[in-house]
């Protein structure tokens, strides 16, 4: 078809998540085909993608296995000589761009790699980048989505019952809500890995197994080259929040350095308050009287806001069945174990951070002047 896809990659994609190639909509607006292949039978086309991720999973187990036996990396395999149409093995010659081609491929090849065709499908409800195609960005962006969240988390040790990610966790749905706030707001990919301690010789969380640590000139580089892909692209407002400690003072480096550097061209801002909220914040918890000023601590990486924060993304994420079944299903004197009461709590939670973190961004990019 000409685009930067086709079945292989699509199939592998489905496998994962169908909303990731867009198949409802796909299938209702008569488009669920790539490349001659139809993906309209729902029940065959997973059979199909069950079929190339388990080619490939093989395929490079065994690959692994080769390497390993070598006792290093082998040569990157050699692949056959393509020819085209006259039967030569030539390189073509690249035409000269098409100055509206966008999307992957070649605008002169199908028209959805032209920077000005509409979008064929309907508008995607969802404020993460990594979710929207390109199309999806670029209207979003016109109908006045010019602010990008920057979320960064972290993968760190945090006691028997959470997982490692549980930064991650927590912003994928609070970032989430705090998009939808603002209104004209998307997210950008969570920057799972963070600054969390010298990595050699360990220090801080790197003194636990599954810790993966990121230099802080590293961590800074990283911040700095996905704003600048934003700025880029046509975002106003650039703004990085923080789920952990460790990440701070990396993102307001980076903040104060774009500002410097782009001078009001676009404003870039780190929200402490986000991660530490200011003296006077509401506390959610205390004021359903969940939890009090005196409660006890069961002296874990955990306690019961992060909790419930990550149980809006994910259960398993805090083991919650496993939790349910071995009666272990509290933390600090608070239970989780009621599903439905905890999801409220939960959403209230996230809610209140939401609105609290908005009216911050709001206020901000207001007092830069842009």
């Amino acid at each position: 078809d000409g685009l930067h896809d086709d079945p292989i990659i699509t199939l592998n994609m489905f496998a994962d998540d169908p909303s990731s190639v867009r198949y409802d909509k796909r299938v209702t607006a008569g488009l669920a085909t790539i490349n001659g292949v139809s993906l309209t039978d729902r029940v065959q086309t997973l059979e199909r993608a069950r079929e190339v991720v388990e080619f490939r999973a093989t395929l490079t187990v065994e690959a692994i296995n080769r390497a390993l036996a070598n006792r290093g990396t082998l040569p990157v395999p050699t692949r056959p000589a393509q020819t085209d149409r006259r039967g030569s093995t030539q390189p073509r010659q690249r035409p000269t761009p098409d100055p509206r081609t966008m999307g992957g491929g070649d605008c002169r090849a199908n028209t959805y790699n032209c920077s000005d065709t509409p979008n064929p499908l309907p508008t995607a409800d969802t404020v993460w980048l990594e979710e929207m195609t390109w199309m999806d960005v670029r209207d979003a962006m016109a109908t006045g989505k010019t602010t990008a969240i920057i979320p960064t988390g972290g993968i760190e040790p945090n006691g028997p019952w959470l997982v490692t990610g549980k930064h991650n966790y927590a912003l994928r749905a609070n970032c989430d809500a705090v998009a939808r706030n603002l209104g004209n707001a998307i997210c950008a990919p969570v920057l799972e890995l963070v600054p969390e301690g010298q990595i050699d010789p360990p220090t801080g969380h790197m003194r636990s197994p599954g810790t993966l640590s990121l230099r802080q000139e590293t961590f800074e580089a990283v911040l700095t080259d996905v704003a600048h892909s934003l700025k880029i692209h046509g975002f106003r407002n650039i703004v990085f929040i923080g789920d952990s400690g460790g990440n701070q003072s990396g993102m307001s480096n980076v903040a104060t350095a774009l500002s410097a550097r782009w001078k009001g061209d676009t404003t870039v801002l780190h929200i402490p308050e986000y991660y530490r909220a200011p003296p006077g914040t509401v506390d959610v918890l205390a004021d359903l009287g969940v939890t009090n000023e005196g409660h006890a601590s069961d002296g874990l990486h955990d306690n019961p806001t992060i909790t419930l924060n990550m149980m809006l993304d994910d259960l398993r994420s805090v083991r919650w069945a496993e939790r349910v079944a071995s009666r272990q299903a509290n933390i600090d004197g608070v239970s989780i174990a009621d599903l439905g009461t905890s999801l409220e709590l939960a959403r209230k939670v996230a809610a209140a951070r939401a609105a609290r973190t908005s009216d911050l961004i709001r206020k901000r990019i207001t007092e830069s002047g842009t």
